[in-house]
């Protein structure tokens, strides 16, 4: 997908948050092989590097245009790498994805693999929004269904593999994974006005969207899914409430 480094960094202050919490789950260790998949534009994975006292971290991302950007903050023990989390090869001792899995689909398939990918006593420790029932995504779906843009998308629309905390404790219990931890987080956001609210989904959830209608749909897309965001959230400004999901687990030692 083409994302827009400079569009995703307009809130990235709000962003950056989650990676906090994230990044607490992460035992800290040293000499460690790490990745990051979906590092984006890689400051928070220079964070995490930072973190992690002599570590080998690998920032992995599809994204071109942001490992352009990321090319800035590496280092001989940070480097970047275009290819598909979903494809990840290696193992690894710890593995980390902030705000990235949403977007492959399957996760009782996807969560084995990457278990599969760490080494024994290896971390995986993840975060992923999980408001898909907020409203600024439910119009998306919405305006989608209307003409012209139904027949231009030939009736796509994403469908969020994102699962219940109760769902993923469960697939890392199957696993025989220790120091399972899973909960959800509201992240408190004050945005300007429903605007404002597009402008953050515009920088991630309309990004698909945008990729596959043509370019004279686009800006009317843009304006229709705006209009409703405005009689829906009419008030300034406008609280928006984030939900994430979070977790981590351990894969025991070999006996």
């Amino acid at each position: 997908m083409p994302w827009d480094p400079d569009r995703y960094h307009q809130f990235q202050r709000e962003r950056a948050l989650p990676f906090e919490d994230l990044l607490e789950l992460v035992h800290v260790r040293p000499d460690l092989d790490v990745i990051d998949l979906g590092c984006g534009t890689g400051e928070l994975t220079a964070r995490l590097a930072r973190a992690l006292p002599r570590s080998h971290v690998v920032g992995l991302d599809s994204s071109p245009q942001m490992l352009q950007r990321a090319q800035a903050v590496e280092h001989p023990h940070l480097h970047f790498r275009q290819g598909d989390l979903a494809d990840l090869t290696g193992t690894w001792d710890l593995i980390v994805s902030n705000a990235a899995i949403q977007w492959v689909d399957d996760h009782r398939a996807l969560l084995p693999r990457l278990f599969g990918a760490l080494r024994p006593n290896g971390q995986i420790a993840v975060q992923i929004p999980s408001n898909y029932g907020h409203i600024s995504h439910r119009l998306i779906l919405d305006v989608a269904s209307q003409e012209p843009f139904q027949t231009a998308l030939c009736g796509w629309v994403t469908h969020r593999s994102v699962l219940t905390i109760e769902e993923y404790a469960g697939i890392f219990y199957d696993l025989g994974a220790a120091e399972i931890t899973v909960f959800e987080k509201v992240y408190p956001h004050v945005l300007p006005d429903a605007d404002a609210v597009a402008d953050w989904t515009r920088g991630t959830a309309l990004v698909p969207y945008m990729e596959r209608l043509p370019e004279d749909l686009q800006g009317p897309f843009l304006d229709r899914y705006r209009d409703a965001l405005r009689a829906a959230l009419p008030t300034r400004p406008v609280f928006y409430p984030f939900r994430r999901t979070l977790f981590s687990a351990i894969k025991p030692a070999q006996p």
